[in-house]
């Protein structure tokens, strides 16, 4: 990834353009040097996308990475406290000046919902802390939203954390058990539960995958997006 400056929101727009001017000059800088080393030729270089929350500035930051050449491009500055609406509309303003045929990369993002409305606006690439974050929180992922394992309510569950999950968390242990471990503060729960989640992350991209090649993403998107069902989760990226 080439040096840039993600600019906080809310930001006035006059930071925003000269922010975004400065990660373009970085940018070719960076490709510049990349061009001559040794180091960098097996190694894809990404460029940044910046502009805050203003449309025009997507547009130009945009137009400016693109001109570059560089292998992927990043969409910068997104997940960074905006409202998630701004977050969409910062990627589709970047999106149209984007190569087909060159990955795309969502930056800091996200919820499950929020990855297959990225897919939906073409992005390919995401990362993310929350998989782990919020384990470290006794919180795991599930299809239908999330679990806090610490609640009381889940002491005597017998039940795996997801049902008809291949993760080794769920082959081999309880929620009930899971909560336990947290409860007495053994690193395993927290572990499983990171198991769990990166494994819950994976395999979503993997369906959406599949359902891409199916033509079918649209209506699974839709569908896992009506009925996930966020609990006890606070999104700080």
């Amino acid at each position: 990834m080439v040096l840039d400056e993600c600019v906080p929101y809310p930001c006035e727009y006059d930071y925003a353009a000269k922010s975004a001017d400065l990660t373009a000059r970085w940018a070719k800088r960076c490709k510049a040097v990349a061009a001559h080393s040794a180091a960098a030729t097996n190694q894809l270089l990404f460029g940044i996308i910046q502009g805050g929350t203003f449309q025009d500035l997507r547009h130009a930051s945009a137009q400016a990475i693109v001109e570059l050449d560089f292998d992927g491009y990043a969409i910068g500055g997104v997940s960074v406290g905006e409202p998630e609406e701004e977050m969409m509309r910062a990627v589709e303003s970047a999106e149209p000046f984007l190569p087909a045929d060159r990955p795309r990369y969502a930056m800091g993002l996200g919820t499950p919902p929020q990855m297959l409305e990225m897919i939906a606006r073409g992005m390919d690439m995401f990362d993310c802390v929350l998989p782990t974050r919020l384990a470290r929180n006794g919180t795991a992922f599930t299809a239908a939203g999330t679990l806090n394992l610490k609640n009381a309510e889940f002491a005597r569950d017998k039940r795996p954390i997801e049902e008809n999950c291949a993760c080794p968390a769920c082959r081999e242990f309880a929620r009930g058990y899971i909560r336990h471990l947290i409860k007495a503060e053994e690193i395993l729960g927290l572990r499983l539960i990171t198991l769990h989640n990166l494994h819950s992350y994976l395999n979503l991209m993997s369906r959406a995958r599949t359902e891409i090649e199916r033509g079918t993403f649209d209506q699974f998107r839709k569908g896992f997006v009506t009925e996930y069902k966020t609990r006890d989760i606070a999104i700080v990226e």
